[in-house]
């Protein structure tokens, strides 16, 4: 595919990284040349110097052939306008645009992106996307990582295997045959830094990050099997009322109504604005540094601190002294790729990455198929998709046991007609299904291939 990004700051450069390793043409806008100089310089993409929303920039980047435009820069109205121009004057198939003002994003306002006004195609609002995965950490703590697919009837998590785990150096059949009726399938293994999709004879270790894809009524359960059956948080510190902090907030407010929420906000003035929105939350002014607030949020008392401000060390310095005072989980915003690493030796308990999530939401439209969900894991180590199968997918109309699907790729639930199936050897996948399948990155393609009208791989 041929891809213009406007924008190359953090994500703009994740997204960049991502789709020129897999082959694509990328294009890269942004103001600033010292960014274009260094994208440049370690991508293998297109740099140009200039405003990302100009027609003449914008031909130059190659928009008159390009599949898609995707606008990342920091300012919403130029997202916006880019998107006009690759529609009104290149006729640029695919356009979107992150959009961070709430104001933009009403229910009342939904026509405002539709083909006759802004024509934008798919609308990316950070703050709503990380909100929400927070929130989902927040109901199911006993996860690392928590992502649904099939109009939330399937759940993805990722469940750390401590020394406590009762299924601990147990094969993955006896698995399975202990629990026949679970409708849980591990489809891979993160050990010693490498992903990978696990055999039936292999065994789960001690420090294992194991991933999990359960029907929503059996997640629990599942949580509960690995050894981890932590309670839905009943205190929650917020660390930062920001735009993503003030989400996690309401929403804790609306859906959970026995929730205790205390949240600090080093701005005074934002402090206000937050007490002004929330009903039930405690408002305090001053840094989640600062010990003497920690103590009076009741940190210590605290199921899980959540630290979502915008500096990444604020997030990893206030989590682990709010664990030091007590607090019996943490979770922490990290948009710095090389902190994860050692986020769990520090003693944080989960941490969400924004470009993560973004690029997870524009890789769903860069796939090629029936792709209706992507989500990217350990940093593009691998991928879970949820696809639609066709009558011309090499899936279809064969017993699991006896399709050959390369290594790498493992099937973990089939939705068809509401019901989630768990796949076994005796499953036939039948056309219109929707297939949820673990790939490792080198694998994605031919995932892709699998759900295309055109099978010309095979």
């Amino acid at each position: 595919m041929k891809i213009v990004i406007c924008g190359a700051g953090q994500v703009g450069y994740g997204i960049a990284e991502r789709l020129a390793a897999e082959q694509n043409d990328v294009s890269v806008i942004d103001s600033s040349p010292q960014l274009i100089n260094a994208i440049g310089d370690q991508l293998d993409v297109r740099g140009f110097v200039g405003h990302g929303a100009h027609p003449d920039i914008l031909a130059q980047a190659g928009a008159e052939e390009a599949d898609m435009i995707v606008a990342v820069t920091l300012y919403d109205e130029v997202n916006m306008v880019a998107c006009q121009v690759a529609h009104s004057l290149f006729n640029v198939p695919t356009k979107v645009a992150r959009i961070r003002a709430q104001s933009y994003l009403q229910g009342r306002w939904r026509n405002l992106f539709s083909r006759d006004h802004m024509p934008i195609d798919v609308i990316i609002s950070p703050e709503i996307e990380v909100g929400e995965m927070v929130l989902r950490r927040l109901a199911l703590p006993g996860a690392v990582e928590t992502v649904r697919f099939a109009d939330d009837h399937v759940v993805v998590v990722g469940i750390i295997c401590e020394e406590d785990c009762p299924v601990v150096d147990t094969p993955l059949r006896q698995l399975t045959e202990l629990f026949p009726d679970l409708g849980a399938v591990v489809v891979g293994i993160y050990r010693n830094n490498r992903l990978f999709v696990p055999k039936s004879s292999d065994s789960i270790l001690i420090g294992d990050l194991a991933y999990v894809v359960a029907r929503r009524d059996q997640v629990r359960r599942t949580l509960s099997i690995f050894g981890h059956e932590e309670p839905e948080a009943a205190k929650v510190v917020i660390a930062g009322g920001g735009n993503i902090g003030l989400y996690v907030a309401k929403a804790l407010e609306q859906r959970q109504s026995g929730t205790k929420i205390k949240l600090i906000e080093a701005s005074r003035e934002r402090a206000m604005e937050v007490a002004d929105e929330l009903k039930r939350s405690v408002i305090l002014h001053g840094s989640a540094l600062d010990q003497t607030i920690l103590n009076e949020a009741d940190a210590g008392d605290a199921d899980t601190m959540v630290a979502l401000t915008n500096d990444d060390e604020v997030n990893i310095l206030s989590s682990v002294m709010a664990k030091k005072l007590g607090c019996k989980r943490s979770l922490s915003l990290l948009n710095n790729p090389s902190y994860p690493a050692f986020a769990n030796a520090l003693g944080i308990d989960a941490f969400i990455n924004p470009r993560a999530v973004t690029i997870s939401r524009i890789l769903q439209h860069v796939r090629r198929g029936r792709i209706r969900g992507v989500h990217s894991l350990q940093n593009g180590a691998a991928e879970i998709v949820e696809a639609e199968a066709l009558d011309t997918s090499p899936l279809v109309g064969k017993p699991l046991r006896e399709i050959d699907l390369p290594s790498g790729i493992r099937v973990g639930a089939v939705f068809r007609a509401g019901e989630v199936l768990t796949p076994n050897g005796d499953l036939q996948i039948q056309a219109q299904d929707r297939i949820v399948i673990f790939a490792v990155a080198s694998r994605v393609r031919q995932v892709e291939q699998m759900f295309r009208v055109s099978l010309d791989f095979f």
